[in-house]
């Protein structure tokens, strides 16, 4: 059980960031945005429980003229919580600088 409950917070981080890397983001929308994803992911089955952040400051750094950028993987901060029957794990998607990378892992 404790795997099938890893494989479900797998998909769903994997949901998560391929269905929203690349949408249009400027700091007007962060919270909008970080809300749907957190909305979108707790309709999902065995999802207890989702946290969403959206790191404003790479986003402030990066705008250009035009006053907005795309969302990357290193600004997101993700937790979600899976229970499958009597099983819980809590997943994470987040950058990690050391890695240069937007990890997904089981905290």
């Amino acid at each position: 059980d404790r795997e099938r409950a890893i494989f479900e917070a797998g998909i769903k981080l994997g949901t998560i960031y391929h269905q929203y890397v690349g949408v249009p983001i400027n700091l007007s929308n962060l919270e909008s945005l970080a809300h749907a994803i957190k909305e979108s992911v707790l309709v999902q089955p065995f999802v207890s429980g989702a946290e969403v952040r959206i790191d404003p400051e790479i986003v402030q750094k990066r705008q250009g003229v035009y006053k907005y950028i795309t969302l990357a993987g290193e600004m997101l901060d993700v937790k979600v919580e899976i229970t499958y029957k009597k099983e819980k794990v809590v997943a994470r998607l987040n950058y990690v600088p050391d890695m240069a990378y937007p990890l997904m892992y089981i905290e």
